[in-house]
């Protein structure tokens, strides 16, 4: 069954993180790239230097529209944590002790990322960061958003403790934590961008609060794993297998060296 579980092929929805992770990280790299140079050169702004290019400012303002867009529907591609929110996903598992323990958790990590953001707001104002660093700051939180996806998420582990991401309590919160920054680049794109996270933020928010059951593992058997599409678990498993692999095979290498 181990083994069974180890060659599991990467799922749909699983192989859309990854090329999400891929592009994403390629936009921070140029971003990055583009800044230092700029830096060094004593050029203008890195915002000035993207609305200088507008069709790359659009596609890159396309790109992050469409994947919110796709969270206000149901679609078979997106991950089950952010599909629990709708009426057709949920799957009536016979219990009704609705059991959402991580809410206490969820309202501190929304002060703690707050407060966290608001440093770098007041860094901002104080002229010590400018428009560059806080777009490049947001690409970083966008990367790190697929990270705790794909690897490891401290949310879950240190605040969160649910079991995967399908019954995270904010999964949907994303964007509006990787969009966050954006508050203080005053641009039409950015504060659109903003917006639109927010409100994707607000519908999950009354959802929830209108319908506990849908997101409970105790009282959604959509949420159990016998039904999950994404299969992280396993995929994560594979991971994990592989580290050791790599960590045995480096200290039989040493032994003998020695």
């Amino acid at each position: 069954m181990e083994r069974k579980s180890r060659n599991r092929k990467l799922t749909v929805v699983s192989a859309q993180h990854y090329f999400r992770l891929s592009y994403r990280l390629l936009l921070l790299i140029i971003l990055l790239i583009v800044y230092i140079r700029d830096k060094l050169n004593h050029g203008g702004s890195l915002m000035d230097l993207m609305n200088s290019y507008p069709i790359v400012i659009m596609v890159i303002w396309i790109v992050f529209v469409v994947e919110m867009a796709l969270r206000f529907i149901p679609s078979s591609i997106e991950s089950p944590g952010s599909q629990k929110q709708f009426a057709k996903n949920y799957v009536k598992s016979g219990r009704t002790d609705i059991a959402i323990e991580d809410n206490n958790s969820a309202m501190l990590i929304a002060l703690i990322w707050v407060m966290f953001n608001g440093i770098f707001g007041a860094l901002y104002m104080a002229g010590i960061l400018d428009d560059g660093i806080m777009i490049l700051l947001c690409c970083a939180f966008s990367v790190c958003d697929v990270i705790c996806i794909l690897f490891f998420c401290p949310f879950q582990t240190w605040f969160m403790k649910n079991k995967c991401c399908c019954t995270c309590r904010m999964y949907n919160w994303d964007y509006a934590m990787m969009f966050t920054p954006l508050f203080f680049v005053q641009s039409v794109y950015t504060w659109s961008l903003l917006a639109f996270s927010l409100v994707l933020l607000m519908r999950w928010e009354i959802t929830f609060f209108r319908y506990p059951e849908r997101f409970s593992d105790k009282t959604n058997a959509y949420l159990h794993c016998a039904n999950c599409s994404e299969k992280l678990c396993s995929h994560k498993k594979q991971l994990a297998g592989l580290w050791k692999d790599i960590a045995a095979f480096t200290e039989n290498r040493l032994q003998k060296l020695r």
